[in-house]
């Protein structure tokens, strides 16, 4: 392979690594250089920034205009445990983040100024505020929630639309996550900048806050796949759920470990339920379905990045504020899949729930770019394994009542 293919087509993964271990010789070793070189991590950010507001209104608009009815009624029960699980997958995020709090250093966090909000009350104000606003204001201020309401509420309302109508916004949001990729595919470059500055700047202990971070992440993902859920299915199939757990993870999780996004991994999961007999009916929809809206591994992500941002930043929040943003992030993963780093995109979502503002947020999606070699395998392998294992559960389940 060329270089010109390597840096064009070559696998990401091994980029990122090549980046990572070159941003840390260099913030080490030269450290003043080092500092100019972060040039290069801000301008991925500012275009990651750019991005993120109008692809997340016109994905949002895209997967509820396309959404096909009558899906909704045949497979109810696998929806219900998909929001379950998502639901549950962001409230064990913020369990694990105030048990294990995570902290790390934000270029210039000396300049950041907040306003935390002083309660449930205000956050709610904020939020009913931020969701009235005008369509144009929030994309153009990163308003998030904004653009989270106003995407909602048009995508129903065209649902009744044409199918060339339907066919327009779904282009625009391809062309959308095609530049997105092409912007990713810079993630390399963009990372060797930022770690370079930042351990130039603030030293190797930047490295150790980072492993915190992919510790509690990767701990609340397998709490997710080998309790919560064994848990919930056997709560559907009334049964000992770990040989299908098990099943699942090993038919499923393993591949999308390796290829990290879950449509790529809908062929494998549709594979799988038929090896185990499941009712075609339910799985045809359910297991592409779920590749869109079941997303655990999102979830936590979302919620534990956020709340890292608001350990460092000293916000104190109460538990109602905290059920609050699980809530924003189980909504705010649906709408993630389709995207590469989509979850680490939906972040400014959440860290507006405590007026962190969009440079900070995108600061902390910076923090989730480094260390995506690790968070977005699991994160994928945790989607992909439960699409299919609530799947199977729900067919177990149905199953079992007609005999």
């Amino acid at each position: 392979m060329s270089i010109k293919d390597f840096i064009l087509k070559g696998n990401l993964v091994l980029q990122i690594c090549i980046g990572l271990i070159l941003g840390i010789l260099l913030g080490v070793f030269l450290p003043d250089f080092a500092i100019s070189v972060g040039l290069l991590g801000d301008l991925f950010l500012y275009a990651l920034k750019a991005a993120a507001p109008i692809l997340v209104f016109f994905l949002i608009i895209s997967a509820i205009t396309n959404h096909k009815s009558g899906h909704q009624t045949s497979i109810k029960s696998v929806l219900i445990l998909y929001l379950i699980g998502t639901f549950l997958a962001a409230v064990m995020a913020v369990i694990a983040s105030f048990i294990f709090p995570s902290f790390i250093t934000l270029k210039d966090q000396a300049a950041i100024e907040i306003q935390p909000p002083s309660g449930i009350l205000e956050v709610l104000r904020d939020v009913l505020f931020k969701i009235v606003d005008n369509p144009i204001s929030a994309i153009l201020n990163a308003n998030f929630i904004g653009i989270l309401a106003w995407s909602v509420g048009i995508g129903y309302f065209l649902r009744k639309t044409s199918n060339n109508t339907k066919s327009i916004f779904n282009d625009i949001s391809e062309a959308l996550i095609s530049i997105i990729r092409i912007i990713i595919r810079f993630a390399p470059i963009g990372i060797f900048g930022l770690v370079a500055s930042t351990i130039a700047q603030t030293g190797l202990n930047t490295l150790l806050e980072y492993l915190h971070v992919v510790l509690v992440l990767v701990g609340t993902m397998l709490f997710m796949a080998l309790v919560v859920n064994p848990l919930i299915v056997f709560y559907k199939i009334r049964k000992n759920p770990y040989p299908l757990v098990f099943t699942c993870l090993e038919g499923s999780g393993i591949t999308a470990f390796f290829t990290r996004s879950s449509a790529a991994n809908v062929p494998v999961n549709l594979a799988l339920a038929k090896k185990l007999n499941l009712d075609e009916d339910t799985y045809s929809v359910s297991i592409p379905l779920g590749a869109t809206i079941n997303m655990e591994g999102a979830a936590v992500t979302i919620t534990v990045l956020t709340l890292a941002a608001v350990h460092t930043l000293g916000i104190q929040i109460d538990i109602i504020t905290a059920i609050l943003l699980s809530i924003v992030a189980a909504i705010g993963a649906c709408g993630a899949s389709g995207v590469p780093g989509g979850s680490l995109l939906l972040i400014p979502v959440a860290c507006s729930l405590f007026n962190i503002p969009t440079d900070t947020a995108m600061l902390v999606v910076g923090v989730g770019m480094t260390i995506s070699v690790i968070q977005d395998s699991m994160e994928t392998a945790l989607n992909s394994s439960t699409d299919i294992l609530f799947t199977a559960a729900a067919s177990i389940a149905d199953q079992n009542k007609k005999s």
